[in-house]
């Protein structure tokens, strides 16, 4: 499904704040396993999603998805099959749309531009259905822009608008980090349900260790630009929250939540 080989990063090359994070990276997730990625601040786990993504270019090596060679393929071509959740609420809509709006703007992604209507009245329908399942009270607040939402519900719409076209991928970048522990716990159960629906392939990056350790069927923990422990789905059955703590505390490196 995703496969990195032989990656290299380099971040401010030829100056004196010159930073190699990948030196011949490799990293690969087949089709419809969840990856939950945990490490600290500078292990590399959101430079990776970048690279997944396109949203940074690479000094090195290759990115495929599906077999498809996709390295120099743009961040937008590549957004028609790969969604994804960011940590600050607001980076995943438009804050002056509504939320009817937003969601057809989601529906619309990767078709092309016509004259006919962007909402009619079966499609407002079917978006007030979706919110509806969220249990938020968001079906009574389709005309309200999404800048006037709580930071919980407007992650719950990011999901649901990474979703509504057809993806192969999903990538979830601390996509609970900003939220209050409530509601966070509202956003994963959303998050494993929609996941299991569309039956999607994940790479979840978060610094919640609870959760790392709840959800998915692979965990893999980041350090300096490199992977220093990988359960897989059987190994991770049996993992607790203090393994992982416990392998934090080995190498020196700053807890989670």
């Amino acid at each position: 499904m995703i496969e990195l080989k032989n990656i290299y990063k380099v971040f401010n090359a030829g100056t004196v704040n010159e930073m190699r994070l990948f030196n011949g990276f490799s990293f690969d997730v087949k089709a419809g396993e969840f990856v939950s990625i945990v490490g600290s601040n500078g292990s590399g786990k959101t430079t990776l999603l970048n690279i997944i993504s396109g949203s940074i270019p690479i000094n090195g090596g290759s990115v495929y998805l599906n077999g498809m060679d996709i390295t120099e393929m743009s961040e937008h071509i590549r957004a028609r099959k790969i969604g994804r959740v960011f940590q600050d609420p607001s980076v995943g809509t438009v804050p002056s749309m509504t939320i009817l709006e937003n969601l057809s703007l989601a529906e619309n992604k990767g078709k092309p531009y016509s004259l006919g209507l962007a909402v009619n009245r079966r499609k407002c329908e079917m978006f007030r259905e979706t919110v509806l399942k969220l249990g938020l009270g968001l079906e009574d607040k389709m005309d309200i822009p999404v800048g006037l939402l709580s930071g919980g519900q407007r992650q719950a719409l990011s999901m649901i608008m990474s979703t509504m076209t057809p993806i192969d991928v999903l990538l979830l970048d601390e996509h609970t980090a900003a939220l209050d522990p409530r509601t966070a716990e509202t956003i994963m159960q959303l998050t494993d349900e929609i996941v299991k629906k569309n039956r999607l392939t994940v790479v979840m990056v978060t610094h919640n260790l609870r959760y790392a350790v709840e959800y998915g069927n692979r965990l893999i923990m980041m350090d300096k630009g490199q992977i220093v422990l990988h359960k897989n789905a059987e190994e991770k059955k049996e993992t607790s929250v203090d393994d992982i703590l416990h392998i934090f505390n080995d190498i020196s490196i700053e807890c989670g939540n």
